[in-house]
Protein backbone atom coordinates (compact mmCIF):
# COMPACT_ATOMS: atom_id res chain seq x y z
CA UNK A 1 0.00 0.00 0.00
CA UNK A 2 1.14 3.58 -0.88
CA UNK A 3 1.11 5.99 1.98
CA UNK A 4 1.03 9.68 2.14
CA UNK A 5 2.10 11.15 5.69
CA UNK A 6 0.56 14.62 6.86
CA UNK A 7 2.58 15.81 9.99
CA UNK A 8 5.84 14.08 10.27
CA UNK A 9 6.70 14.89 14.13
CA UNK A 10 6.96 12.30 17.18
CA UNK A 11 3.59 10.62 15.84
CA UNK A 12 4.48 10.68 11.98
CA UNK A 13 8.00 9.33 12.35
CA UNK A 14 6.75 6.51 14.54
CA UNK A 15 3.81 5.69 12.09
CA UNK A 16 6.22 5.42 8.97
CA UNK A 17 8.37 2.99 11.66
CA UNK A 18 5.50 0.74 11.75
CA UNK A 19 3.99 1.21 7.85
CA UNK A 20 7.65 0.26 6.27
CA UNK A 21 7.79 -2.37 8.86
CA UNK A 22 4.81 -4.03 7.86
CA UNK A 23 5.58 -3.67 3.96
CA UNK A 24 3.90 -0.51 3.17
CA UNK A 25 5.37 2.61 0.73
CA UNK A 26 5.25 5.98 2.38
CA UNK A 27 5.02 7.72 -0.93
CA UNK A 28 4.46 11.64 0.43
CA UNK A 29 5.60 13.50 3.64
CA UNK A 30 3.89 16.97 4.30
CA UNK A 31 4.57 19.16 7.13
CA UNK A 32 3.79 22.97 7.77
CA UNK A 33 6.98 23.55 5.73
CA UNK A 34 5.87 21.98 2.58
CA UNK A 35 2.43 22.56 2.15
CA UNK A 36 2.81 22.32 -1.73
CA UNK A 37 3.24 18.40 -1.82
CA UNK A 38 -0.08 18.41 -1.69
CA UNK A 39 0.16 19.26 -5.40
CA UNK A 40 2.71 16.82 -5.66
CA UNK A 41 2.22 13.79 -8.50
CA UNK A 42 3.90 11.90 -5.34
CA UNK A 43 0.95 12.59 -2.73
CA UNK A 44 -1.79 11.76 -5.78
CA UNK A 45 -0.20 8.19 -5.94
CA UNK A 46 -1.18 7.79 -2.13
CA UNK A 47 -4.30 4.86 -2.06
CA UNK A 48 -4.17 5.94 1.83
CA UNK A 49 -2.68 9.77 3.90
CA UNK A 50 -2.62 9.52 7.57
CA UNK A 51 -2.93 13.00 8.89
CA UNK A 52 -1.88 13.97 12.77
CA UNK A 53 -1.56 17.21 13.11
CA UNK A 54 -3.39 19.90 14.72
CA UNK A 55 -7.13 21.18 15.60
CA UNK A 56 -6.72 24.63 13.05
CA UNK A 57 -5.10 22.71 10.17
CA UNK A 58 -7.13 19.23 9.96
CA UNK A 59 -10.47 20.08 8.10
CA UNK A 60 -8.63 22.05 5.28
CA UNK A 61 -5.84 18.69 5.45
CA UNK A 62 -8.97 16.98 5.26
CA UNK A 63 -9.86 18.70 1.65
CA UNK A 64 -6.32 18.79 0.11
CA UNK A 65 -6.38 15.60 0.57
CA UNK A 66 -9.99 14.53 -1.16
CA UNK A 67 -9.04 17.01 -3.89
CA UNK A 68 -6.77 14.94 -5.26
CA UNK A 69 -9.04 11.68 -4.38
CA UNK A 70 -6.86 10.46 -1.53
CA UNK A 71 -8.62 8.39 1.56
CA UNK A 72 -7.66 10.19 4.91
CA UNK A 73 -7.07 8.24 8.18
CA UNK A 74 -6.59 10.89 10.94
CA UNK A 75 -6.20 11.36 14.51
CA UNK A 76 -6.41 14.79 14.73
CA UNK A 77 -9.09 16.12 17.34
CA UNK A 78 -10.51 19.39 18.23
CA UNK A 79 -12.78 20.16 14.62
CA UNK A 80 -15.57 18.03 14.78
CA UNK A 81 -17.63 20.98 16.55
CA UNK A 82 -17.19 23.50 13.95
CA UNK A 83 -16.89 21.42 10.91
CA UNK A 84 -18.49 18.24 11.84
CA UNK A 85 -21.42 17.97 10.20
CA UNK A 86 -19.33 19.04 6.30
CA UNK A 87 -17.44 16.38 6.79
CA UNK A 88 -19.93 13.63 7.58
CA UNK A 89 -22.07 15.42 4.57
CA UNK A 90 -18.87 14.80 2.17
CA UNK A 91 -18.40 11.33 3.64
CA UNK A 92 -22.04 10.49 3.31
CA UNK A 93 -23.68 11.91 0.21
CA UNK A 94 -20.05 13.46 -1.82
CA UNK A 95 -18.17 9.77 -2.02
CA UNK A 96 -15.22 10.86 0.20
CA UNK A 97 -13.38 8.67 2.81
CA UNK A 98 -12.18 9.96 5.93
CA UNK A 99 -11.22 7.04 8.92
CA UNK A 100 -11.88 9.24 12.37
CA UNK A 101 -10.51 8.08 15.88
CA UNK A 102 -10.11 10.06 18.79
CA UNK A 103 -7.86 7.02 19.81
CA UNK A 104 -6.36 4.20 17.28
CA UNK A 105 -5.18 2.42 20.26
CA UNK A 106 -6.13 -1.07 20.13
CA UNK A 107 -5.94 -1.29 24.07
CA UNK A 108 -8.18 1.93 23.95
CA UNK A 109 -10.56 0.29 21.59
CA UNK A 110 -11.04 -2.56 24.03
CA UNK A 111 -11.06 -0.30 27.17
CA UNK A 112 -14.15 2.18 25.50
CA UNK A 113 -16.10 -1.51 24.64
CA UNK A 114 -15.25 -2.33 28.84
CA UNK A 115 -16.58 1.43 29.27
CA UNK A 116 -20.01 1.04 27.54
CA UNK A 117 -20.48 -2.10 29.26
CA UNK A 118 -19.87 -0.46 32.44
CA UNK A 119 -22.39 1.71 32.18
CA UNK A 120 -24.93 -0.42 31.25
CA UNK A 121 -24.79 -1.98 34.23
CA UNK A 122 -24.32 1.20 36.68
CA UNK A 123 -27.47 2.52 35.14
CA UNK A 124 -28.86 0.22 37.63
CA UNK A 125 -26.61 1.51 40.49
CA UNK A 126 -28.07 5.41 41.13
CA UNK A 127 -26.13 5.31 44.67
CA UNK A 128 -22.77 5.51 42.30
CA UNK A 129 -21.69 8.83 41.33
CA UNK A 130 -20.00 8.55 37.50
CA UNK A 131 -16.30 11.17 36.64
CA UNK A 132 -13.54 10.89 34.53
CA UNK A 133 -10.08 12.37 34.40
CA UNK A 134 -7.91 12.39 31.34
CA UNK A 135 -4.08 13.74 31.65
CA UNK A 136 -1.53 14.09 28.56
CA UNK A 137 1.24 15.33 27.40
CA UNK A 138 1.90 19.70 27.71
CA UNK A 139 2.14 19.79 24.40
CA UNK A 140 -1.59 18.52 23.62
CA UNK A 141 -3.65 21.98 22.94
CA UNK A 142 -7.52 20.59 23.15
CA UNK A 143 -9.41 20.02 26.56
CA UNK A 144 -10.67 17.56 27.32
CA UNK A 145 -9.13 15.10 25.16
CA UNK A 146 -11.13 13.76 22.25
CA UNK A 147 -10.87 10.07 23.90
CA UNK A 148 -12.10 11.47 27.05
CA UNK A 149 -14.95 12.95 24.79
CA UNK A 150 -15.88 9.86 22.95
CA UNK A 151 -15.47 7.69 26.73
CA UNK A 152 -18.15 10.56 27.88
CA UNK A 153 -20.68 10.35 24.89
CA UNK A 154 -20.69 6.56 25.87
CA UNK A 155 -21.30 6.79 29.31
CA UNK A 156 -23.87 9.82 28.71
CA UNK A 157 -25.57 7.36 26.22
CA UNK A 158 -25.90 4.15 28.76
CA UNK A 159 -26.64 6.03 32.21
CA UNK A 160 -30.12 8.12 32.10
CA UNK A 161 -29.08 10.61 35.40
CA UNK A 162 -25.94 11.77 33.13
CA UNK A 163 -27.42 14.23 30.56
CA UNK A 164 -24.10 15.43 29.06
CA UNK A 165 -20.86 16.17 30.13
CA UNK A 166 -18.95 19.39 31.19
CA UNK A 167 -15.57 20.13 32.71
CA UNK A 168 -15.55 22.13 35.95
CA UNK A 169 -19.16 21.29 37.06
CA UNK A 170 -20.61 20.45 39.94
CA UNK A 171 -23.74 19.77 38.87
CA UNK A 172 -24.95 15.69 39.59
CA UNK A 173 -26.78 15.53 35.96
CA UNK A 174 -23.46 16.55 34.00
CA UNK A 175 -20.39 14.08 33.53
CA UNK A 176 -17.51 15.94 34.85
CA UNK A 177 -14.35 15.64 33.04
CA UNK A 178 -10.74 16.43 34.43
CA UNK A 179 -7.64 17.36 32.49
CA UNK A 180 -4.22 17.11 33.70
CA UNK A 181 -1.19 18.54 31.56
CA UNK A 182 2.27 17.28 32.39
CA UNK A 183 5.63 16.22 31.32
CA UNK A 184 5.89 13.63 28.63
CA UNK A 185 2.47 11.59 29.41
CA UNK A 186 0.86 9.83 26.18
CA UNK A 187 -2.54 9.55 27.89
CA UNK A 188 -4.05 8.60 30.80
CA UNK A 189 -7.82 8.02 30.90
CA UNK A 190 -9.25 6.83 34.15
CA UNK A 191 -13.74 6.46 35.25
CA UNK A 192 -14.39 6.51 38.52
CA UNK A 193 -18.01 4.90 40.48
CA UNK A 194 -18.20 6.30 43.71
CA UNK A 195 -20.29 5.83 46.44
CA UNK A 196 -20.55 6.03 50.03
CA UNK A 197 -19.92 2.07 50.20
CA UNK A 198 -17.23 2.16 48.44
CA UNK A 199 -14.91 3.14 44.74
CA UNK A 200 -14.98 1.04 41.44
CA UNK A 201 -12.71 2.76 39.10
CA UNK A 202 -11.55 1.45 35.45
CA UNK A 203 -8.42 3.09 33.67
CA UNK A 204 -6.27 2.94 30.33
CA UNK A 205 -2.52 4.15 30.73
CA UNK A 206 -0.48 4.28 27.64
CA UNK A 207 3.22 3.21 27.91
CA UNK A 208 4.20 5.26 24.43
CA UNK A 209 2.97 6.24 21.42
CA UNK A 210 3.58 3.01 19.42
CA UNK A 211 -0.02 1.79 20.46
CA UNK A 212 -1.89 4.51 18.47
CA UNK A 213 0.73 4.21 15.41
CA UNK A 214 -0.13 0.90 15.03
CA UNK A 215 -3.51 1.21 15.34
CA UNK A 216 -3.47 3.88 12.77
CA UNK A 217 -1.68 2.23 10.41
CA UNK A 218 -4.18 -1.35 10.67
CA UNK A 219 -6.87 1.69 10.26
CA UNK A 220 -5.08 2.39 7.17
CA UNK A 221 -4.63 -1.01 6.01
CA UNK A 222 -8.71 -1.43 6.56
CA UNK A 223 -9.57 2.20 4.43
CA UNK A 224 -7.44 1.22 1.52
CA UNK A 225 -10.22 -1.27 1.09
CA UNK A 226 -13.26 0.14 2.83
CA UNK A 227 -15.51 4.00 1.67
CA UNK A 228 -17.07 6.34 3.61
CA UNK A 229 -16.75 7.68 7.65
CA UNK A 230 -15.30 4.77 9.32
CA UNK A 231 -14.13 4.71 12.75
CA UNK A 232 -12.90 2.15 15.14
CA UNK A 233 -16.21 0.46 15.82
CA UNK A 234 -16.17 -0.93 11.86
CA UNK A 235 -12.79 -2.21 12.34
CA UNK A 236 -13.09 -3.78 15.37
CA UNK A 237 -16.60 -5.83 16.40
CA UNK A 238 -16.62 -5.63 19.74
Amino acid sequence: MKIALIGYGKMGKMIEEIALSRGHEIVSIIDIDNQEEFDSDRFAQADVAIEFTSPTAAYGNYLKCWQRDVKVVSGSTGWMKEHGDDVRHQCQEGGKTLFWASNFSIGVAIFAAVNRYLARIMNKFPQYDVEMEETHHVHKLDHPSGTAITLAEDIVANIDRKNAWAEDTTDPALLRIDHIRRGEVPGIHTIRYDSDADLITISHDAHSRKGFALGAVLAAEYTATHSGLLTISDMFDF
